[in-house]
Order: C-alpha cells, then structure tokens, then sequence
C-alpha cells in the first residue's frame, strides 16, 4: 500500500467529490481512488471535515447526505442560479407531489392506500416518474389478496432534497414548494427553510 500525506489526500478526495456525478460516500473513496493508499478513518474523516470548514464562507458548499458528500450551491443563490435554467425547468403536477409525499411519509403504502387517501386513482405514469426519478421503489408486497407492491422512498430521493434521514423530512405543506423550487434552481435547498414559504401545500394528505 503507499503512502499518501494530508495535503495530497486532501486534494484528492476534494477534486473525487467535485468530478464525481453522484454523491460520494467514504466507502466509495476507499473503494476507489484511495484503494492504493492507506487511509485511516480518523485522517479521511478530518479531511472531510477540513473541506466542510474550507467552503462554508464560500458560494459552493460541501454537505454530507444519504448517499455521502456532495458540492451545492449556497441556498440563499438559489434564486440567481435559477435564472441558468428557466426555459427547461421541470413541472410536476400537483397529483405527482402528493403522491411522492404519501409513499415519503407514510411509507411503505401501497398503490391503493395512497388511493384511498387521496380519493382518486394514482396515474400510472405518475409511479413510472417516479421511479425513473429514483424516487421510489417497490420494496416488497402486502400479505393481503393480491399482494399488492409497497413503494418506499430511496437513498437518491434523500440526496435530491439534502436529507440525511427520513427523519428530517419537513412538515407535509412545505414539500410541494421545495421540490419546485429544487429543479428549477437544479440545486438541493434545506428544506426546513422552506417550511414558511407561501405556495401550494400538501396539507390535505395529513387530515
């Protein structure tokens, strides 16, 4: 194994986090780019936590979620940066974000609980968005006739809303407001911030 000093290890993991399309875990490092070298946990760790203090005063910021460590823009840029992607920015139906924070919060339910809960039929395409979004995910069947499939949200949907649990999920009648303003911004927000703003909210899904 060779050996690797602060600074170079520093740099490494840095430019791995930067170049990297998804968000990049300290196993992933390990397995990775620093498969070659040996790394104690204390000394990744430390870098990290460098890297974090080194981007807080800066536009760019270094988070931790789910999936592992990622670069975002500074949530208060949002608004700016949007403007690079005003013409293309997705709109997903107020069915589709209802649907999303019933399986988010009440998971696992199936396809007729959410259903049930909503009133209407959940449109077939509104589940296929959602798991090609990687949102969601069949994680298995109700023992009941028919064994109906149970949606569950996904390590990807934690990452896309800057969550590192389910525990952190907002209140319901901020989400649908997020999730807009996170694909028209293409960065991730703290969604607790988000819990005051006045837009449309999914209030209905909690009574």
């Amino acid at each position: 194994m060779k050996k690797i000093n602060h600074q170079q290890l520093k740099q490494l993991v840095e430019a791995t986090i930067f170049v990297a399309q998804k968000s990049v875990s300290e196993k992933l490092l390990r397995d990775t780019v620093l498969a070659d070298f040996t790394v104690s946990d204390r000394a990744l760790k430390k870098v990290l936590k460098e890297l974090q203090l080194d981007y807080r005063p800066r536009g760019i910021q270094l988070i931790k979620v789910a999936g592992g460590y990622r670069f975002q823009s500074l949530d208060s840029l949002s608004p700016f940066l949007s403007l690079l992607w005003q013409e293309n920015a997705p709109k997903y139906s107020r069915a589709m974000m209802e649907t999303l924070a019933l399986i988010a919060y009440r998971q696992p339910i199936t396809r007729g609980e959410i259903e049930q809960i909503r009133g209407v039929a959940v449109s077939s395409n509104i589940m296929k968005t959602l798991a090609e979004r990687g949102w969601v995910r069949s994680v298995g069947h109700k023992e009941v006739p028919g064994r109906p499939a149970l949606y569950a949200t996904t390590t990807a949907f934690l990452d896309y809303f800057s969550l590192g649990s389910l525990a952190e999920l907002p209140s319901a009648d901020a989400f649908d407001a997020l999730a807009q303003q996170n694909d028209q911004a293409k960065t991730n927000h703290v969604l607790t911030e988000s819990a005051n703003q006045e837009h449309a909210s999914l209030a209905t899904i909690s009574e």
